[in-house]
């Protein structure tokens, strides 16, 4: 099987593809295990060496808005692609024009590409609980009309709009999966507005500072990276009837007031660590997390087999054991 990922050099993709390396195995239209024969990565850098050292990996770096190197990453034999590229949250809220085009151009892009492409290929695209905002339920329900209150959810909920009907009509075998708010996530901050989520515990455990733009009673929909990445493997290889009328379903999670979660780095690593987490507000920032649902009944994933998360403790260890080689900075 031939299978493109967008954002692969994000995090998220890079897990991803190493798990689809590793697992050597997907699950094609015809409901069989099938081998990956080739995996593009497509992203505006190269793809890392420990990737591209496997000889089924074609690495491609550019603009995602560019529709001819679109076309080169997704050839008319693909069967599958997981589209992760987006300008995050606060990136699409600052600058319109980039978000309009990477959000949501580039993945219309990508289903007409896929449309016209052999039989048809598998869409897994990446949305978000930003998709909801303003006065919804304090539990959003699977069928909770989305009500996004950002440009950045506005855009996610048109792509699972669009992932929808292009396969009602047979174009593509797409599923939206509605990301919570990852964490931890390796590496430095980004220009999401939920990006303190993961400084708060990446930056304390390995003895640097974070700050914390929001007020301790923020409540979060969070899930881990490992969920995430099994979770997306998993909603690729579902059959296409176990759907039903709807391609989209938010993932599992779990839900934390932001006091909450500095209490778990505390459990896990010690009031030393916990006590380098400065609180300092920033009203852009705390506007747009308030403005997203604080929990989901994630009843629809539950019955498709969708995992979810013991809760921010053993996120953290596995963070510590996964990113930090099981050492936390005294």
């Amino acid at each position: 099987m031939k299978v493109t990922i967008t954002g692969a050099t994000g995090f998220i993709g890079q897990k991803l593809a190493r798990r689809l390396l590793d697992s050597n195995a997907i699950v094609a239209a015809d409901g069989s295990r099938q081998s990956i024969t080739e995996l593009t990565l497509h992203d505006t850098v190269p793809a890392p060496d420990a990737l591209t050292d496997d000889s089924r990996v074609r690495s491609l770096s550019g603009d995602i808005t560019d529709s001819a190197l679109l076309a080169e990453a997704i050839p008319g034999d693909t069967d599958s692609v997981f589209h992760l590229a987006a300008i995050v949250s606060a990136g699409a809220e600052e600058d319109f024009e980039l978000g309009m085009a990477v959000n949501l151009d580039a993945t219309r892009n990508i289903l007409e590409i896929l449309r016209h492409a052999d039989g048809t290929p598998k869409m897994i695209f990446a949305s978000s609980c930003a998709a909801f905002g303003g006065d919804i339920p304090n539990i959003v329900e699977d069928m909770t009309a989305t009500t996004p209150t950002t440009s950045y959810g506005t855009q996610k909920a048109i792509g699972e709009l669009l992932v929808s009907d292009y396969s009602r009509r047979g174009f593509v075998d797409g599923r939206s999966l509605r990301f919570p708010t990852v964490v931890v996530r390796p590496g430095k901050p980004n220009k999401a507005a939920s990006t303190f989520a993961s400084s708060i515990f990446r930056e304390p455990l390995q003895g640097q500072r974070a700050v914390c733009p929001v007020a301790p009673d923020a409540k979060m929909w969070l899930a881990s990276p490992r969920s995430i990445v099994e979770n997306t493997l998993h909603a690729h290889n579902l059959a296409a009837n176990a759907w039903g009328a709807s391609r989209t379903v938010s993932l599992p999670g779990f839900s934390l007031t932001v006091a909450e979660m500095a209490k778990a780095l505390e459990t896990v690593a010690g009031p030393a660590v916990a006590g380098r987490i400065d609180w300092e507000p920033d009203p852009f920032i705390e506007k747009i997390v308030r403005g997203w649902p604080p929990a989901f009944n994630t009843k629809k994933a539950a019955a498709l087999g969708f995992t979810q998360d013991e809760g921010m403790e053993a996120v953290i260890r596995a963070f510590i054991e996964d990113e930090l080689n099981g050492k936390i900075a005294a």
